[in-house]
């Protein structure tokens, strides 16, 4: 199978629809079989919503949505919020909430243009460190972001559904 090109875009708050959607797909795709399936529909439901997304661009949110061609369909994205993590926050701190792209896009280099594109967002809004937290039994993550230059800098406790879980927390200076 043959995967369409895609290219990157800076999405807004009318983008919310496509977020959700791309956002609720690859969480499945990432989880499935992993966490518990209620878990996932409703960490789904509440945080990867149209309206939340809407909530987190309003607030200030930066998003970019990677969409095949033609037609436009989202396969990726990234979101970058305020911090919302246990380390102790330095000026300038921003979180990449999410980076997410669709399996049939891992090994194209969308992963990488996604992160290089969050990096250069977090430079051109004037700060200095990018955080992010990850599911601790991501191996798969863990090595992509440590191959982009992020170090473990501490953990958390994350809440998916109804189950909590070990994360660690990244960082990395832009």
């Amino acid at each position: 199978m043959t995967v369409p090109a895609w290219r990157l875009r800076r999405a807004s708050a009318v983008d919310s629809d496509a977020l959700a959607l791309v956002a609720g797909a690859t969480f499945l795709e990432a989880f499935a079989g992993v966490l518990d399936g209620a878990d996932i529909v409703a960490h789904v439901g509440r945080n990867s919503s149209a309206a939340a997304f809407a909530r987190y661009l309003v607030e200030g949110g930066i998003a970019t949505l990677a969409e095949v061609e033609p037609g436009a369909a989202p396969v990726g994205y990234t979101l970058l919020t305020e911090p919302d993590l246990p380390v102790v926050p330095k000026p300038g701190d921003i979180e990449l909430k999410r980076i997410y792209a669709l399996a049939p896009y891992h090994g194209t280099g969308l992963g990488a243009a996604l992160i290089a594109r969050a990096l250069d967002d977090a430079r051109k809004a004037g700060r200095g460190r990018v955080l992010l937290g990850v599911y601790g039994g991501n191996r798969r993550a863990h090595r992509f972001y440590e191959k982009h230059g992020f170090a473990v800098i501490g953990e958390r406790r994350f809440l998916v559904g109804a189950t909590w879980h070990d994360d660690r927390v990244y960082g990395r200076a832009v």
